[in-house]
């Protein structure tokens, strides 16, 4: 298993245009045989649950209804304690290596393709 890291925060774009990365970046990835992506969304510095966060979740809910992905865990759910963060590591153990394990890092979203 490879993970790699896709930083949307990077050079601070708007919600669209971080949406719009993630999207090829995905595509791209799954071409070169990735599997689990970290994807790093921050987690709004707001308050209000940043924007680009809240659109990277609902793609992603949905490429998973689509059956497009093969799951998806919030990184405030990446731990042993929640069920997602037990099923994503079921489905790919080393995954409890990751740094963000049990981390509750809401900033970030594992995926698996």
């Amino acid at each position: 298993m490879s993970m790699q890291t896709v930083n949307l925060e990077k050079g601070m774009p708007d919600s669209e245009a971080a949406l719009n990365r993630l999207k090829l970046e995905l595509m791209t990835l799954r071409r070169m045989g990735i599997d689990c992506v970290k994807v790093i969304h921050g987690y709004g510095s707001t308050g209000k649950g940043g924007a680009i966060k809240l659109k990277t979740r609902k793609y992603l809910r949905s490429l998973k209804s689509d059956g497009k992905i093969e799951y998806f865990c919030p990184g405030e759910l990446f731990g042993p304690f929640e069920p997602d963060g037990r099923k994503i590591v079921e489905l790919r153990p080393v995954l409890r290596n990751d740094s963000d394990w049990a981390r509750s890092n809401d900033g970030v979203t594992i995926v698996i393709l």
